[in-house]
């Protein structure tokens, strides 16, 4: 790994790759967040547990290494098939002990997230401001292939204007969900809170060429879904339409999943000891270039149609995360090298899907009784 990944680092950076490597083979191999379960995949003049858990500790305080030395030039090494594209981009926080938010910006592929930037700050709640989240957006900005074409998804928590304002200076895309109290001016000119502008039951409503937060022009579409916990407001740049609910619903199946990648699903992050915002950024970081690896060998795997060889279900039902793992695992059981990674396709695959209810599911189509489209 250390090999293929010194190929991509630029050489002034090349020092920190040898400790980035082996933690990152450690976390692949105990697929543990806990820095204590990597003990025994650790190897370094014969050091000892306490010994390794201090270098661990070092490595993840060091301010040198860094997402732009590090896991930037593994992300130029996968994402090339995407210059020029067009990308679909969230983001979103989620709170680690009621104490410290995790920020991220992620690229929505294959009905999953792959991370483009990350931060831990301490703050208390999963909503935050601008100023706490405009460097996250910087760096995914500079993450991405040249001349993407950017749609951003966020939720509700991200209804700021000076963020509308920054999209539309970088010319991206974007649908943000609103809150209910949000003022709208519609394009008679009167002004009301979104919660007056929801339609009944099994209905949408389009409002084209409003303005909200003051100066900001934009487009807004309203849907009661029975079945949803509560009524939609998307708020977008581009022209109000059904289409304008299914493209921010591709938020839910991608973050979403990602986050308990994190929690339970694959590393237990909730596990470790760390309670510092600049350690946890680091090992998220480590976390993320993990997730890549495998992602990308469960992608192989498929591609080479050895799926079978892993996952039982008749269709994909695993995803390629982990797939990867299980690949890995594999590969280290019979002493087998890891092969050479392979950039992403541009195509999006199908999700992964374990029962045939879910992909029902999946495939479902959300139909009105009545779509009602404001005069602009």
């Amino acid at each position: 790994m250390e090999d293929q990944l010194r190929q991509w680092v630029e050489p002034k950076d090349q020092r920190h790759l040898q400790g980035f490597t082996e933690m990152l083979a450690a976390i692949l191999q105990s697929g543990q967040a806990c820095l204590g379960k990597w003990i025994p995949y650790l190897d370094h003049r014969g050091c000892s547990a306490r010994a390794h858990l201090e270098r661990v500790s070092y490595f993840l305080r060091n301010e040198q290494i860094t997402a732009e030395r590090v896991y930037r030039p593994l992300l130029r090494h996968v994402l090339p098939a995407f210059a020029g594209e067009a990308v679909l981009l969230t983001l979103d926080t989620s709170l680690l002990w009621n104490h410290w938010c995790l920020i991220e910006v992620c690229l929505a592929w294959g009905g999953r997230s792959l991370t483009l930037t990350q931060q831990v700050i301490e703050h208390r709640s999963a909503t935050i401001r601008f100023e706490q989240y405009h460097g996250v957006l910087e760096c995914a900005r500079r993450a991405l292939p040249p001349g993407s074409q950017v749609t951003l998804l966020a939720d509700r928590g991200f209804e700021h204007g000076d963020l509308i304002r920054w999209l539309n200076r970088n010319h991206w895309n974007w649908s943000i969900r609103v809150k209910s109290d949000l003022l709208v001016t519609l394009a008679q000119g009167r002004t009301q809170p979104v919660e007056a502008l929801c339609p009944p039951p099994n209905q949408a409503y389009l409002f084209p060429n409003v303005q909200v937060l003051e100066d900001i022009k934009a487009h807004l579409a309203t849907a009661n879904v029975p079945d949803a916990q509560d009524t939609w407001a998307v708020l977008s740049n581009q022209p109000p339409s059904l289409q304008t609910f299914a493209l921010y619903g591709q938020r839910f199946g991608g973050i979403e999943p990602h986050f308990k990648d994190y929690k339970s699903a694959a590393f237990d992050l909730l596990e470790t000891g760390l309670r510092e915002a600049e350690m946890l950024t680091r090992l998220v970081m480590l976390l993320d270039a993990a997730s890549l690896i495998a992602l990308i060998l469960g992608l192989m795997l498929v591609h080479a149609k050895q799926r079978a060889r892993i996952d039982w279900h008749g269709e994909r039902g695993l995803s390629f995360l982990q797939l990867g793992l299980r690949e890995l695992a594999r590969l280290c059981y019979q002493r087998l090298p890891l092969p050479k990674l392979r950039a992403l396709t541009k195509g999006h695959p199908s999700p992964a899907c374990a029962s045939r209810c879910k992909r029902e599911a999946l495939d479902c189509r959300v139909e009105f009784s009545k779509v009602v489209v404001f005069s602009s």
